[in-house]
C-alpha cells in the first residue's frame, strides 16, 4: 500500500485503508482504533462502509455541492476575459473587483453569482479581487507632494519643538 500521509486528504484515505487491511490481516476493532488513534466507533463506521462499498466507499469523497454554473470552458475564458482589462467592459480604471467581475460574468455568459462567490472563482482562477482606490478628480499630485515634503516635516519640527518644552 502507497504512504500517503502527507499528502492532503490522503492521510485521512490512508487511515481508512489502512483499517481495513489491519481487519482483513484479524486485527480486532478495537486494536485497530488503538494502533491508528481513532476511536473505536470510527473503525466501526469504516469496516460499515467497506462491506457494503469495498475499498471504493474509503476512498476519500468530495463534499458534495452545487455544481458550478460556468461549465470548466466558461471558467477557463474568464482569466482571458479579465486580462483584456476593466476598460474593455466599460469600468472606469483598470482594477477588478469582484462586482465588475460579478457583472462581466452576467454580461458574458448569462450566469448570476453573488459577488461574495465571485472571490472564490478569482482565487481559483489565480486572480485576487481588489478594491478601487477612491480619489477626487480635482486631486493634485503636485502639490500633495510638495506639501510632504516641505510643510509636513515642517509641521513635525514646530510639534517636537514643542512638546520637548513641555514637562511632565
Amino acid at each position: 500500500m502507497t504512504d500517503v500521509r502527507g499528502v492532503g486528504q490522503g492521510w485521512r484515505e490512508w487511515r481508512r485503508l489502512r483499517a481495513w487491511e489491519l481487519k482483513q490481516q484479524g486485527w480486532k476493532q478495537c486494536d485497530i482504533a488503538a494502533a491508528l488513534g481513532v476511536t473505536e466507533g470510527a473503525v466501526s463506521q469504516w469496516m460499515r462502509r467497506g462491506r457494503e462499498s469495498g475499498v471504493t466507499g474509503l476512498r476519500h469523497r468530495p463534499p458534495p455541492g452545487a455544481t458550478s454554473r460556468l461549465t470548466p470552458e466558461q471558467l477557463a475564458r474568464l482569466p482571458r476575459l479579465l486580462a483584456l482589462g476593466a476598460e474593455a467592459f466599460g469600468f472606469r480604471g483598470q482594477v477588478w473587483t469582484a462586482r465588475r467581475v460579478t457583472e462581466v460574468i452576467r454580461r458574458e455568459f448569462g450566469v448570476q453569482y453573488h459577488f461574495n462567490h465571485v472571490g472564490n472563482l478569482l482565487r481559483a482562477a489565480g486572480w485576487s479581487p481588489q478594491k478601487p482606490l477612491r480619489r477626487a478628480s480635482q486631486r493634485n499630485e503636485a502639490a500633495i507632494e510638495q506639501w510632504r515634503t516641505e510643510r509636513w516635516p515642517a509641521l513635525k519640527r514646530g510639534l517636537s519643538a514643542r512638546a520637548a518644552g513641555l514637562s511632565g
